[in-house]
């Protein structure tokens, strides 16, 4: 398929109008760091290939992982790594990752293409990796086929400074000092893979296995509990009646298809924009499924002390042509980091609730961050949009109220704007914009409440083709670049937003 152009890249451009309040002087809860999590499971060459090499690998790496991967993370500043899965969780069994690797069992990954699951990146592994790249652990502990003392000592073993005979065989494998888990998962998707259960079998589950979840010198675990697949609202209302007092998270949920047919999803870069709209308007559902879950929350937890716990989501194609289709590894387009911009803007929003978002997944799998190739390795525009928001990470939401002539195709209609904007300790003002229109600019009338900053940066990222993406032949297709499409004007500014884009300003 040849690049699809827009009409801004042939000469013309047509825009629309569209007005932008942010209220400095209304500063609302925190934008959570979590909000900004990854995820890594034992699934086609996340791990394997994309973050383990092994120490013998011609690949530059420190202690078997490697050294391209971290350090392009450690730009993202991750603020939490959830692992090992996914339905890998609930077959994954944490003695068979300790001690000599050679040493230990060789599993089918039954879940993820059959293939063999060598179990050389286990426990010390992981730690090790969140410490590289600076991130606290989230670990989904096994419920489907585990047992409650297999999850108790497991915590016991990373978390243990006693001379008990599982700290002790932490030191003999080569960690003297316990690490610090912040976050376990009480099983994954056990209203699916993790188990086929009924609500109310799990939220009992629940209670019993997270009662052997012990807190061991000093740490003190924040224990999440599977929440719902989409708009399973039932769910949500059985586990927050029976279970919401003994968790502190509550996951959801929701992957981005351009169809409603998981069967034909459709393909990553092959796409007119019929796909385009589509896939936006699927994102965007994002919005009523948290609004519609935390009315339940509120219900049974009006303090908010349980916090939603977004640890799958993200974009979902078929498979790409000539690979296992078991791995799901997709390529990466514009189109993606336009779905990233408005999820995070979105997960801002809703801040007073979502406490952790993870996006599926970090490396080679679904929308991923970094794509690797044996020693190849490139980010995508997905990690773009993640370096571009890393600035609203721990700073204070400000309410943004945006209004503009909606994207319509057909009889379908979706907002052409996304926004969210923070106020960080700096006194630093963030507004991150997304122009969802692929086909015109938008001229964007911004005020600004309560401050009187002048000195203003910015940055954009988009491309001339929807399918615009970097591979390993042009790693920077896709770039964020330089701002400049503003101007100062009494009580804010005019913005000139190209279609497709993503924007975010920096204000002082």
């Amino acid at each position: 398929m040849s690049p699809m152009k827009t009409s801004s890249a042939t000469g013309a451009d047509p825009s629309f109008k569209g007005k932008l309040t942010i209220h400095v002087d209304r500063p609302g809860a925190t934008i959570h760091r979590n909000i900004y999590g990854q995820f890594a499971e034992h699934l086609g060459r996340c791990v394997y290939e994309g973050i383990w090499v092994g120490e013998d690998s011609s690949i530059p790496n420190v202690r078997g992982i490697r050294s391209d991967v971290v350090a392009a993370l450690k730009r993202l500043n991750v603020p939490v790594l959830r692992w090992p899965g996914g339905c890998f969780a609930d077959e994954y069994h944490w003695r068979e990752g300790i001690g000599p690797r050679n040493q230990r069992p060789r599993r089918i990954n039954t879940h993820w293409g059959g293939v063999i699951e060598t179990n050389h990146f286990g426990t010390h592994e992981f730690f090790d990796l969140c410490e590289q790249i600076g991130a606290e652990a989230y670990i989904c502990g096994n419920v489907g086929s585990g047992t409650p003392r297999e999850m108790m000592e497991w915590v016991e073993y990373i978390t243990s400074d006693s001379d008990s005979t599982l700290a002790n065989l932490r030191r003999e494998n080569g960690r003297e000092k316990p690490w610090k888990l912040a976050y376990f998962g009480v099983g994954n998707e056990s209203w699916g893979c993790g188990g086929n259960m009924r609500p109310e079998y799990y939220a009992d589950n629940f209670r019993r296995y997270r009662t052997f979840v012990k807190n061991y010198s000093g740490n003190d675990v924040y224990a999440i509990a599977c929440g719902s697949n989409g708009e399973d609202y039932n769910w949500t209302e059985a586990l927050m009646s029976v279970a919401g007092a003994k968790m502190n998270g509550l996951s959801l949920h929701w992957y981005t298809l351009p169809t409603d047919v998981w069967a034909a999803k459709g393909s990553a870069t092959d796409f007119r924009e019929e796909q385009w709209h589509s896939t936006l308007r699927q994102t965007l559902r994002m919005e009523e499924l948290i609004a519609g879950h935390s009315r339940i929350m509120d219900k049974h937890d009006p303090q908010k002390l349980v916090g939603m716990i977004v640890d799958e989501w993200g974009t979902w194609y078929d498979a790409e042509a000539g690979e296992n289709p078991g791995f799901l590894y997709q390529q990466n387009t514009l189109r993606d980091a336009i779905v990233a911009g408005i999820n995070l803007n979105i997960f801002h929003q809703h801040c007073d609730r979502v406490a952790m978002t993870n996006i599926a997944q970090m490396v080679n799998v679904l929308q991923a961050m970094i794509l690797t190739d044996k020693g190849k390795m490139i980010v995508t525009p997905t990690f773009e949009v993640f370096e571009m928001y890393k600035a609203h990470q721990g700073a204070r939401l400000i309410p943004a109220d945006v209004s503009a002539t909606a994207y319509k195709l057909g009889d379908q209609a979706i907002p052409s704007l996304s926004a969210s904007a923070s106020l960080d300790a700096a006194g630093k003002i963030h507004v991150s914009i997304v122009n969802l229109d692929p086909n015109q600019s938008a001229d964007v009338s911004m005020r600004i409440k309560g401050c009187k900053g002048r000195n203003v940066t910015g940055r954009v990222l988009t491309a001339d083709a929807m399918d615009a993406r970097n591979t390993f032949e042009q790693p920077s297709a896709v770039k964020a670049e330089n701002f400049s499409g503003f101007e100062m004007v009494d009580e804010g500014m005019s913005l000139h937003l190209p279609g497709k884009s993503v924007v975010v300003l920096e204000i002082q």
